[in-house]
């Protein structure tokens, strides 16, 4: 009954003023617009903490033997604690709404009527008292370890061993249920899933299609993502139709995790793939690195095809069924052998052909594959024979080379729309500026990174856990509430939370890029020519409206 008690006994108050405090400042906003259920967890999540943190800093209290108030004196602190803690929650959960407002209609989205208090704090209390329940469970385990050891080992020695082996068995038992069991369990149900074929995704008839009889590669083997990408995207008649103009039926070829055992085998299926359909006849050649799902945005592939008349082929390998959010935050590095694999034999292939006749050479990735797209070649094995250029959005925190242009930025450039030197390889865009420089000139090599500043998959910072990030300091990105504050831990476990709803945010917002923007860029790195400023403004309704129609479906 003793150990009961002590799991079920009331709160501390000094844990609860914490947790209070860092529950009142999850509510403020952060990059993008949750969800009540969304604002409960990180609520339940931001409390626990908040209380964790106010019980060792009154363990620590009262290991110093500091002088404590009387018995009666505690209860009337308690009282007040408690009370102001619940004034203030409540306080703050009905601001929640007025500050998730200041997002919501910067990313044109209607404004909220009501923020749901109750059920974000019914959410929030129950997220809360499971985490706290965990954290008493450990507690009665790390007293059981430290009662045994007392046996044979001094009192405060036996109190640091044990709380050691808690913690260690505790990681043990969270690395294994999670990390391991979770990510396994994820990873198989995500392939049944990437397995199933749509019945309105049929095979292709086009032996020149990939996965069509004629093809290396068997339908059933490109997975789900490889279908739909195979499948879909414009046709020559449609983009003739739209430009008025005699257009090629896009190239495009992808290989599955079924295709082939190993990414040097699937690489090599890919190229052989590529030659088969003439793909080196082409004008442009795309190589694409996809999500970690093994999806690829249609909104980047379907503009380039447009803007180059059909006269294009690109090229994927899948790498993973997991989300790229997921792989991002647990393996950094996912793909990057895939990449590297598909970059080789596309690129050693291209560099044999006569240079007057080969395409024109290009990288693409979205999120993940950007990231695993920039660390698919190394500058030096290109230099003798580079590439034209790349195209990387919603380039992840953690990717090398956009992280080396950020810090490197000319001074009074902001973070999150920077500039690099001479911007002759390396430019910046976003939904409000293009890429286009009048005053600047190309080099041989065109980069350009599209990002918008309320994409967390770009501008997470672990750092933000203790310091503020550069891209919070004025002037911010236009798709930044104002409102936005930093605070110590609560702004890493807000910008965690974006990081796994990256792609809930409105179309051209957060991490869900548009067509239109993709025009603008594309325009830079792969100067199709023939297109005059109302052909491409007339392209960019074309695309809205195709979006708009989708919506209503």
């Amino acid at each position: 009954m003793r150990w009961i008690r002590r799991f079920l006994g009331p709160l501390s108050s000094t844990g609860v003023v914490f947790g209070t405090l860092l529950f009142c400042a999850s509510l403020t906003p952060s990059l993008l617009p949750r969800t009540f259920i969304m604002q409960g967890v990180l609520c339940g999540f931001s409390f626990a903490i908040g209380y964790l943190i106010g019980i060792l800093l009154k363990t620590i209290y009262v290991y110093l033997e500091l002088p404590q108030p009387s018995r009666h004196d505690r209860r009337g602190i308690r009282f007040v604690l408690s009370l102001a803690a619940i004034v203030s929650a409540i306080g703050f959960l009905w601001q929640a709404g007025r500050w998730q407002n200041s997002i919501r209609l910067l990313m044109e989205m209607s404004p909220l009527d009501s923020s749901h208090p109750i059920r974000t704090g019914a959410v929030a209390v129950a997220v809360a008292a499971i985490l706290i329940g965990f954290g008493r469970l450990f507690q009665l385990v790390r007293l059981l370890l430290a009662l045994r050891s007392r046996r044979f080992l001094p009192r405060r020695l036996a109190n640091v061993v044990s709380a050691i082996a808690a913690l260690v068995l505790g990681w043990m038992v969270l690395n294994g249920l999670i990390f391991d069991i979770g990510l396994r369990f994820a990873d198989s149900s995500l392939k049944q899933v990437d397995s199933l074929i749509e019945p309105d995704v049929p095979k292709p008839t086009d032996q020149l299609k990939t996965g069509s009889d004629g093809s290396l590669m068997t339908w059933q083997s490109l997975g789900r993502r490889g279908r739909e990408f195979v499948a879909t995207g414009p046709t020559a008649q449609q983009i003739a139709s739209f430009t008025g103009r005699p257009a090629l039926e896009p190239i495009r070829v992808y290989a599955g995790l079924n295709s082939a055992d190993t990414p040097a085998e699937r690489a090599k299926l890919a190229l052989d793939e590529l030659k088969r359909t003439g793909a080196f006849q082409r004008q442009t050649l795309l190589v694409v690195v996809p999500t970690g799902t093994g999806w690829i945005d249609p909104e980047a592939l379907d503009t380039v095809e447009y803007l180059h008349n059909g006269d294009i082929a690109s090229v994927a390998v899948q790498y993973s069924y997991l989300s790229s959010w997921i792989a991002l935050l647990t393996e950094p590095d996912y793909g990057v052998e895939t990449a590297r694999a598909l970059f080789e034999e596309v690129y050693g292939y291209w560099t044999t052909l006569p240079k007057d006749t080969r395409p024109k050479l290009y990288l693409h990735g979205l999120s993940l594959g950007a990231l695993n797209s920039q660390k698919s070649s190394d500058l030096y094995d290109v230099l003798a024979d580079p590439f034209q250029g790349a195209l990387w959005s919603g380039p992840p925190f953690a990717s090398p080379i956009w992280r080396m242009a950020t810090n490197g930025r000319v001074d009074g450039t902001p973070q999150w729309l920077p500039r690099f030197r001479d911007s002759s390889v390396i430019r910046f865009a976003d939904q409000y500026q293009t890429a286009k420089m009048p005053n600047a000139s190309w080099g041989p090599m065109r980069i350009v990174y599209l990002q918008y500043a309320s994409d967390p998959i770009t501008f997470f910072e672990t750092s933000s856990l203790y310091s503020r990030p550069e891209w919070m300091n004025q002037p911010r990105g236009r798709d930044i509430s104002s409102s936005f504050r930093w605070f110590p831990l609560v702004t890493f476990l807000q910008l965690t939370l974006d990081v796994a709803a990256a792609t809930t945010a409105p179309i051209g917002y957060g991490h869900v890029y548009a067509p239109e923007h993709y025009i603008d860029a594309w325009m830079e790195v792969t100067t199709p020519q023939g297109w005059s400023e109302n052909e491409l403004q007339r392209l960019k309704m074309f695309f809205k409206a195709q979006r708009g129609s989708l919506d209503q479906a």
